[in-house]
């Protein structure tokens, strides 16, 4: 064992001299599945990326560049179901706001709006939050993620807390450092289903409101009006508090006025 652990410990030391010899001058570049050269271009194109190589025949080969960022694209790989959406890769960037307002924008005056649903879709930015994601027609994730993010997170919710309220600590990072808005409905609404003894009234509240929030990017727009059948049950300052503590407390009330205003109102 002696012997090994020598012969280990000499390896490494030649591995970081050899590596100290090397210039630092490395970049690196994902390449992405593409599914659809022109769709791919003019995604791209739109916010300002420029298209520095392409080759459709024999195979598909492209190249973008934008300001630090490089992207490339080839044909998939054997076999990939890309209706999993799960090529992505990650931009590190100091403040991820006016990126977002960058590519919401572009969206909205090209398509009439930002969508957040189908391909391409762009993730909402909620105050706070340190990343978000751009989904490209081909199904690629582009992930803007804020360098100084928590490197630790409590996923599943604090072990210091039980029931709704660890729900809701769960939702907050899925939501917000995840992007997974289906996730954090789920946890939301899995807790709410199985109360517990001690589950606070205002935790209760807070959790309806955020799935009602969540709802449309979660794929449960559908549930909006039975979760908003509970809303005359609660208290007025618990209606208040748990409003308070959405992201956008103004989308909130204008899902819950489509609701009142629908066909069946």
């Amino acid at each position: 064992m002696g012997a090994q652990a020598s012969d280990r410990r000499s390896d490494s030391k030649d591995h970081a001299r050899n590596v100290g010899e090397v210039p630092p001058n490395e970049s690196m570049t994902p390449i992405l599945p593409c599914t659809d050269v022109e769709a791919t271009v003019a995604f791209y194109s739109q916010f300002g990326f420029t298209l520095v190589h392409r080759q459709d025949k024999p195979y598909v080969y492209l190249a973008f560049t934008w300001r630090g960022v490089s992207l490339h694209f080839g044909r998939p790989p054997a076999g990939a179901d890309l209706e999993r959406e799960d090529f992505a890769c990650l931009v590190a960037v100091d403040d991820v706001s006016p990126y977002h307002n960058h590519l919401a924008a572009t969206l909205k005056k090209r398509l009439g709006r930002v969508p957040s649903s189908g391909r391409p879709r762009i993730t909402r930015l909620r105050p706070g939050a340190s990343r978000f994601t751009l989904v490209d027609p081909n199904g690629n994730n582009i992930i803007f993620v804020r360098r100084d993010e928590p490197k630790s997170l409590e996923y599943g919710g604090s072990p210091q807390l039980t029931g709704v309220a660890k729900a809701l600590d769960n939702a907050r990072i899925l939501r917000d450092y995840r992007n997974d808005a289906h996730a954090a409905f789920r946890a939301l609404d899995s807790a709410l289903r199985r109360p517990k003894p001690g589950d606070r009234r205002v935790d209760q509240a807070t959790a309806l409101i955020w799935m009602i929030e969540l709802a449309p990017d979660s794929g449960a727009e559908d549930r909006i009006p039975e979760l908003a059948a509970t809303i005359p049950y609660l208290e007025p300052t618990e209606l208040a508090a748990a409003l308070a503590t959405a992201t956008d407390p103004h989308h909130v009330r204008r899902l819950l006025d489509g609701v009142k205003s629908g066909p069946n109102a």
